[in-house]
């Protein structure tokens, strides 16, 4: 059986690294590779922290006519480090 090195890992994925090939979203065979990478972890009794990116999501809204937000760029940034755990 593999053991791990560590017991407890951060993932940082982009909102880019999602998108896969496509020009723009998210690519859900991506979505559902890397799911099954992060179950395999947690198999191994590894903790998983994922920040997903999301920054580009909320300053893209400033260019689609979209003003429903209405927020800084800062805001925007830092929206793309939320924390899901």
């Amino acid at each position: 059986m593999v053991r791990p090195v560590y017991k407890r890992i951060v993932l940082k994925l982009s909102g880019e690294a999602l998108q896969g090939k496509k020009s723009h979203g998210i690519d859900q065979s991506v979505l559902v590779s890397i799911s099954r990478q992060i179950k395999d972890l947690r198999n191994l009794k590894v903790d998983v922290a994922v920040v997903l990116g999301g920054g580009n999501i909320f300053r893209g809204l400033e260019n689609t006519g979209s003003r429903g937000l209405d927020m800084d760029r800062s805001v925007a940034d830092y929206m793309g480090c939320l924390p899901l755990s």
